[in-house]
Parts: C-alpha cells; structure tokens; sequence
C-alpha cells in the first residue's frame, strides 16, 4: 500500500515537469520555410499581454469571409486574433487574475473555447513584425476563418459585453483548450500552417516572440 501510494505522488510530481521539459525543448526546435518566388511584401504582428499571444493582422489584408459578422469600426486599422479556453478567457485577463480553479479547469478539462478580438487604430510598440507573402497570408486568414464558431444561420456567435475593455470582444469558436492545444499553440499552428517561422510546438508565449524577434 504503501509503495502505491509513492509511485501515485512521483507520478504526481514527475508528470509536469516531464511536460515542462518537452515543452521547453519542442518550443526551441525551430521550422522555417522558404520560398524564393513569393516576396515577403507584406506585415503581419504577434503580441503578448503575459498570458495570451494574438495573431495581429492590418484590417486590409484580411479577407471579405473573416471581417464578416465581426464587431470593428472604419477607424479600427488593426484586428488582434487570440483563441483559448472559454472560462480561463473570461475570468483570467491577467496573471493576476489567475486562480487555481481557472487553471486545473483549462488544463485537464475539455472546456469550449472563444476567439479574442482585439481591435486597434494603429500599431503598437510592443508588437513583433514579421514579414509574410500573399501565399502565407491567405493560408493564415483561412485558418483564422475556420477557427470561428458559426450558428445554424452561418454566422459568427459575438458573446454581447463579455471584452476587457472598449476594444475587444469574444466569439465562440469550435475546438478544446488542453494542455496539448493551448492559447499558445493556436497561434503556433496558424503560423505554421501557414509556412511562416514558427516552433516545432509550444505552449508558451516567448518561444514565437524570441524567435521573430532575432
């Protein structure tokens, strides 16, 4: 009995450092792509508020089926794209915030999901510029699109008064937060299935900032 009960609390412990550690070493193995015959003519950001990575696209290089049925104004220049766990979005804006229930909830239930938009009438200092072509561009915006939640009218699903501040709001979307598909690595995807720099797979937020960043 008692031998069980130790190998259950190194099992405890040893399972998160175990994920940490791969994490860490997935998060700097690089994947790079390049193409000679499509010029990188085009801007596109990441951000983090210490928690959270945003995808940051300049409202006129995205496309007609993204914009659709999303909340923004003519003076809005900049759309920020995030996605993550439903409850931890809504109760957890900051580190500060951030609550052991909130965490054990995101991390090992499957929980449903939004879409953060963020909106902004210019850029920002603390953005990371990285350079994209039209072939990256439209591969992200696709990604973006299929990441929404549409109802049975094929619209996307605005929760009313539920954003931080004046300046953003969430969607659902479809899909479920776990410690495998974090905030995190929603953004790593989308980079990556779109053949821009990204890392083999992180959960973590200073990976893509530290490697478009160099």
């Amino acid at each position: 009995m008692i031998i069980r009960i130790i190998k259950w609390i190194l099992a405890f412990f040893l399972i998160p450092i175990v994920y940490l550690l791969i994490s860490l070493i997935l998060t700097y193995i690089p994947i790079d792509y390049e193409d000679a015959n499509n010029e990188k003519d085009k801007l596109i950001y990441i951000s983090t508020n210490g928690v959270h990575l945003d995808i940051i696209i300049p409202k006129n290089l995205l496309d007609s089926n993204v914009l659709i049925d999303l909340k923004y104004s003519q003076n809005d220049q900049y759309l920020a794209f995030g996605w993550g766990d439903k409850n931890f979005y809504l109760n957890t804006p900051t580190w500060a915030d951030l609550t052991f229930n909130n965490a054990f909830q995101a991390v090992f239930l499957k929980g449903p999901t939004l879409v953060h938009l963020t909106r902004y009438t210019e850029n920002q200092i603390d953005w990371v510029e990285i350079k994209v072509n039209q072939k990256q561009l439209h591969k992200l915006n696709k990604y973006i699109f299929n990441s929404f939640y549409f109802d049975s009218k094929n619209q996307k699903v605005l929760l009313n008064n539920k954003g931080y501040f004046y300046n953003d709001d969430f969607y659902e979307a479809i899909g479920n937060f776990t410690c495998f598909k974090t905030c995190n690595s929603w953004v790593n995807s989308g980079l990556k299935k779109s053949e821009i720099k990204s890392c083999l797979w992180t959960p973590f937020d200073f990976g893509l900032i530290g490697l478009h960043k160099k």
